[in-house]
């Protein structure tokens, strides 16, 4: 069942790789011939950094988008294209890997993630009518709350009792029902701009999932969302050659530096670094509100 997924996530890799190809061999051979060692060098700095954060379970976009815009090396208009192509195969890379690596019940795992892509592809006219941020105030408390309880059941601290151990749930169990469904609605937040790796890590943490069951889980929801994305942009010629083909390459490395580091941490330091993730989150979900509550002020005025 897992290897079905595998082979999914793999056909998707190839893909996309020889969408790209034909593409840059069709309209970009000059900008790839032209492009200075500088520029290809940066593009593997931002793969590797933003990647290997990713991993982590900090997301990629926010990191590479500051990175671009300090080397100033990346056009605005091309910045989403450039992040959502160059994105896609060190997304695969990780959901590849970590699927292979680490256990998880098979029939959560492949549940988790066709729920994330049924939630994101059939709720995309639905969620872009919710109001955003209620949605981020909502999320950015909730991650606030689930950092501080999961920090204290790693700790022993309070009435939460301790982090659990399970690799996944089976069908009979109400935990599984409860992730699938709302791992639905995470893949749907996608679809505003809401990340998954954070609020899924969270569901599967406090519902008794080991700390390391998680990132399987919530790797292989988002490799499946990506493509979809990237074969857009491409067709569009909407995002940067260079930047995005350094970045796939960095990227990868960035993967394999951030597995070796995640499943070699003891469970309860990887339990504080989610936790640290989480926080990021809610401050992320609660400044963006704040910021556009501002700029929506200022302009009434």
């Amino acid at each position: 069942m897992v290897l079905a997924l595998q082979i999914v996530l793999a056909a998707c890799f190839v893909g996309i790789a020889v969408d790209m190809f034909i593409d840059i061999n069709k309209n970009h051979k000059g900008e790839c011939k032209n492009a200075g060692a500088k520029k290809w060098a940066q593009g593997m700095f931002v793969g590797i950094i933003a990647n290997l954060l990713d991993t982590l379970g900090c997301g990629s976009f926010a990191p590479s988008t500051f990175l671009y815009k300090t080397f100033k090396n990346v056009d605005d208009i091309n910045i989403p294209g450039t992040l959502n192509v160059g994105d896609t195969f060190p997304v695969i890379f990780e959901a590849l890997i970590f699927t292979n690596t680490v256990d998880c019940e098979p029939l959560f795992l492949i549940a988790m993630v066709v729920a994330a892509a049924i939630g994101s592809y059939s709720m995309a006219e639905i969620v872009c009518k919710w109001d955003v941020n209620k949605i981020r105030l909502a999320m950015g408390i909730a991650m606030l709350g689930c950092s501080v309880v999961m920090a204290c059941k790693n700790a022993g601290v309070g009435p939460f009792g301790t982090i659990g151990d399970l690799n996944g749930f089976t069908v009979g169990q109400w935990q599984f029902w409860v992730a699938v469904i709302l791992n639905f609605f995470w893949g749907a937040g996608m679809d505003v701009g809401f990340g998954l790796y954070a609020p899924c890590m969270a569901t599967c943490l406090l519902l008794g999932c080991s700390g390391i069951t998680c990132f399987p889980i919530f790797m292989g929801s988002c490799a499946l969302l990506m493509p979809a994305c990237s074969i857009v942009f491409i067709q569009k010629g909407r995002y940067d050659v260079v930047a995005t083909v350094s970045n796939m390459i960095g990227g990868c490395i960035g993967v394999f530096i951030a597995w070796k580091i995640v499943t070699s941490l003891p469970m309860k330091v990887l339990i504080y670094v989610i936790c640290v993730v989480l926080l990021w989150t809610s401050y992320k979900m609660l400044s963006d509100r704040a910021k556009d509550l501002k700029a929506k002020a200022a302009a009434a005025k």
